[in-house]
């Protein structure tokens, strides 16, 4: 089985509820994944909209996510501080920040990627930025799996 990744929240292509947006109470979104190589040392996750007016925008970067991890709760970057660690994002700020399109844009595409790695440690510091952090764990992954959600700001 190939490495899976899955949210209670939404469903593939599906809109991501206005709850997990910078327009509602901005929490990140529950996930989970199962098909993990048996050797995976650590996970690392992005959060990108390729659709962004000025190109891709990363509204979050974590690494060093526990190798016995099978998923993140709601609000993860808020209740796990410390144990995961998460990268600046494009707002400047080092958690998950939701979507948050320009109104009448149009629909964007969240690109949630997960990573499974062969190392325990990806050593970037998180002033580094989502960009570099997963740049880093590119060099090390074993296996990726993918969820994308829309949103729009009518």
């Amino acid at each position: 089985m190939s490495l899976m990744l899955i949210s209670p929240a939404f469903s593939e292509g599906d809109v991501i509820p206005q709850k997990f947006s910078r327009l509602g109470e901005n929490l990140f979104p529950p996930l989970k994944w199962i098909g993990a190589p048996s050797h995976v040392q650590s996970y690392a996750l992005v959060v990108e909209d390729p659709d962004a007016p000025n190109g891709t925008f990363r509204h979050c970067g974590v690494f060093n996510i526990p190798p016995d991890w099978d998923g993140m709760p709601e609000s993860a970057d808020r209740k796990h501080a410390g144990v995961a660690r998460f990268a600046e994002n494009d707002f400047g700020n080092i958690r998950y920040d939701g979507p948050q399109p320009p109104k009448g844009h149009g629909v964007h595409h969240y690109h949630f990627r997960l990573a499974a790695l062969d190392i325990a440690d990806l050593s970037v510091p998180p002033s580094a930025g989502v960009e570099a952090m997963w740049r880093e764990a590119k060099k090390h992954t074993l296996s990726q799996a993918e969820l994308i959600g829309t949103f729009e700001v009518h």
